[in-house]
Formats: structure tokens, C-alpha cells, sequence
């Protein structure tokens, strides 16, 4: 008997707690008011700080508390009466963040309005997981430090202060996407924090299944598998065309640099980077370049590019643009070192198809001097290349 004393004590001090929880009272409206400014005008401002703001404000977790409470307590009355200060809540909230939309009515909103508009599968876990650490944190005192990051986790206050907002600019779709991350997070919440309850404590634990409450919770929550699903599948989809793309422009980069004189091996033109549009149609590679030719690459050099762009990546097709930067390389000439003193000495160069075999060329190069060894050379290069040449010879 004295031991369920204390434990009947301890559920006793527990319910009353939930019942205070659970009423609409003014504290409840001034936090509500002031999260719902706070977040909407941080959401204007696409501040995530300020948003994170509101979600430590807001106090909707505290009824929803309760009402995971009461489910298991079997009293609908007081169920009913956490329910109405949270729908009191939601109310205060779309209306106010509707009125700052009105007032402010962008034409377009940031990142931090429409990527609440998209719930998935994982923001369902999320709510799940806050929900069972956010009751065990009521019940184990030594965890309440834990709240304010939950409350960070998985927000309710932030969604409805987009719906609002997107209702007052008529953003109709995208105002159901933010509502059903607002039901997600609350029936997750609701549901996660019934089963850490009834894990808990064990005189709720067969109350977890039986209660009618419970189970509409939970079928409500499964019902919600269905718009989740088609949302995580839709993003696991678009991540997988995203790092195909990337690596696509991976393997372009690398072949340009490493497979082409225009790009990779011309000492006038040094690729400083590669974007590739994959919004337009060919997509559009925009190769950005330093030249110290201002006439190079020409034209027809691009055109070659691009041509071993689409060969390589066919039946792909691609567009090529080069973006180019006329640099000018200043500084005064210096006479060579001699060889004894040089660090690293150049490679000795392969031998030439049809030539006759040299026994030193290194030595060969200075002893004939630079312009018998580069027009030696240029006779086995390119026709443009060996004009460059012949202008760096002469100047």
C-alpha cells in the first residue's frame, strides 16, 4: 500500500499538470500572438534565426500534451478541452499571419515560406521521434532541458503562419502543402508521445490499443502515409537526377580539360570552371576561361568542343558558350639559369614519328638555341600553333 501511495501521488500531480496544460488561458494567447508575429515576420524575411525563434515561443506542444494524456486516461471531456485551446490557437494564428500577409503582400516568397509547403515520410518521423522524446521529457524531469530543442525539431507554429500567408496572396496549392505539414506534425506529435506514455507507465500501457481515440489518432496518422509516400517518392526521384547531373558535368569538365587542346592544353586559354543549365533544352554548358589571346578560343575551336562534347556524351546533345577574361602577363625578361643550377630540369621529349634518334635533346636545344629547337618543333604541330610560335620566336 505504501508503495502505490506515492505512484497513485505521482500520476495524481501528473493529470493535474495536463489539466493546466490544457487550458486556454492568457499566457497560452500572449505566447500565441507572439510566436505568430515573430515567425510570420521571419518568414517574410526568409530568417531561419527568427523563425527558430517562434518555435521556442510557441506553447501548442503543452495541449497536445494533454491530449495524448487524456486519450489514455479515457476522459473525452478533457480531451475536448485541449482540443479547443489549440484550435483557439491555430485560429489566432492563420488570422494574424493573413494580416501580415495582407500588409506586407510580397509577390514572391523565400526559401523558408516554400519549403514548408512539401511535407514527406521524413517529416512524419521527425514528429513521430519528437513526440515519444518530448513525453518521456515531461515524465523524467531530469530531461525537461530537452523541450526547447524538441520544439525546434518539429514546429507548429511555423506552418500555419504559412498558410496564412500564402492564403492572403491566394497561393492555394502550395497554402495545402504547408496545412498538411501542420497535420503531420501534429498527429506525429500526438501519436509518439501516446506511445512513450504507454511505454512508460505501465497502467496506460494496456490502454495504448483499447482506447478509441488512440486508434483514430493512429488511423488518421496512416492515412496520412498516402500524400507523404508520393512527396518522399517525388524527392528521392529529383536527388537521383541531381547527382546524375552533377556527376555529368564531372565527366564533362574532366574531358575538356584532359582530352582537348582548346580547353585543356593550349597555354593562352586556362578553364577556370564549367556550369551546365540543365533548364534549357539542349542543356546549356557555360565554360568560363582566362585568355591571354583575346581572339581565343575562336569560333570554330568552340564549335569543335562542342562537337566532342555531343560525340562523347551522345545521344545526349549539348550547347556549348565561352565565357572568356582577357588577362595581360607583365613582368620583365630574365636571363635562364644555367643548367647546374636548374631545380627540377624539363623532360627530356619523346622522339618524333620519322625522325632520327638524338642522343641528348636537352643538350641539343641549348647548344642549337631556343629558335632551331622550337622550329624543329613546329614542324610536326598545327598550322595555328605554329604561327604562335613563330611570333614568340621573332618577339
Amino acid at each position: 500500500m505504501s508503495t502505490l501511495n506515492p505512484e497513485r501521488s505521482r500520476l495524481d500531480a501528473l493529470r493535474q499538470e495536463f489539466e493546466h496544460e490544457a487550458s486556454f488561458s492568457q499566457v497560452f494567447v500572449v505566447l500565441t500572438v507572439g510566436a505568430t508575429l515573430i515567425a510570420t515576420l521571419g518568414l517574410l524575411a526568409n530568417s531561419p534565426g527568427v523563425v527558430i525563434g517562434a518555435m521556442v515561443v510557441a506553447p501548442w506542444i503543452l495541449p497536445l500534451q494533454a491530449m495524448a494524456f487524456e486519450i489514455l486516461q479515457g476522459r473525452l471531456p478533457m480531451f475536448l478541452r485541449a482540443l479547443r485551446t489549440l484550435l483557439l490557437g491555430v485560429v489566432i494564428c492563420v488570422l494574424l499571419s493573413m494580416a501580415v500577409g495582407h500588409l506586407v503582400a510580397f509577390p514572391n516568397f523565400g526559401s523558408e515560406v516554400m519549403n514548408r509547403t512539401s511535407p514527406n515520410l521524413l517529416d512524419l518521423g521527425v514528429a513521430l521521434v519528437a513526440g515519444a522524446v518530448a513525453m518521456y521529457a515531461k515524465l523524467r524531469k531530469d530531461a525537461i532541458s530537452a523541450l526547447a530543442g524538441l520544439a525546434i525539431a518539429v514546429a507548429l507554429v511555423p506552418p500555419m503562419c504559412v498558410v496564412g500567408i500564402l492564403l492572403a496572396s491566394s497561393f492555394w496549392t502550395q497554402a495545402y502543402g504547408a496545412l498538411l505539414l501542420f497535420a503531420t506534425n501534429l498527429l506525429g506529435i500526438m501519436v509518439g508521445a501516446m506511445a512513450s506514455l504507454g511505454t512508460l507507465e505501465r497502467v496506460y500501457r494496456k490502454r495504448l490499443f483499447r482506447s478509441r481515440l488512440g486508434l483514430t489518432s493512429l488511423a488518421l496518422t496512416l492515412l496520412l502515409l498516402l500524400p507523404l509516400s508520393s512527396s518522399f517518392v517525388r524527392l528521392v526521384n529529383r536527388s537521383r537526377l541531381e547527382t546524375k547531373a552533377q556527376q555529368l558535368e564531372a565527366t564533362i569538365e574532366q574531358q575538356l580539360r584532359t582530352r582537348t587542346i582548346t580547353l585543356g592544353s593550349d597555354p593562352a586559354i586556362d578553364l577556370v570552371g564549367l556550369a551546365v543549365d540543365w533548364q534549357k533544352n539542349p542543356p546549356l554548358i557555360r565554360a568560363r576561361v582566362r585568355v591571354t589571346d583575346p581572339n581565343l578560343p575562336t569560333p570554330r575551336q568552340v564549335a569543335e568542343v562542342q562537337a566532342f562534347i555531343n560525340r562523347q556524351q551522345a545521344p545526349l546533345r549539348f550547347r556549348l558558350v565561352v565565357q572568356r577574361t582577357a588577362v595581360d602577363l607583365i613582368g620583365p625578361d630574365t636571363a635562364p639559369n644555367p643548367p647546374e643550377l636548374e631545380v627540377l630540369p624539363p623532360p627530356a621529349l619523346p622522339p618524333l614519328p620519322g625522325a632520327e634518334p638524338r642522343e641528348d635533346t636537352n643538350l641539343r636545344s641549348r647548344e642549337d638555341g631556343p629558335t632551331t629547337a622550337l622550329t624543329s618543333l613546329g614542324r610536326h604541330l598545327p598550322e595555328g600553333v605554329r604561327k604562335r610560335i613563330d611570333l614568340t620566336v621573332q618577339g
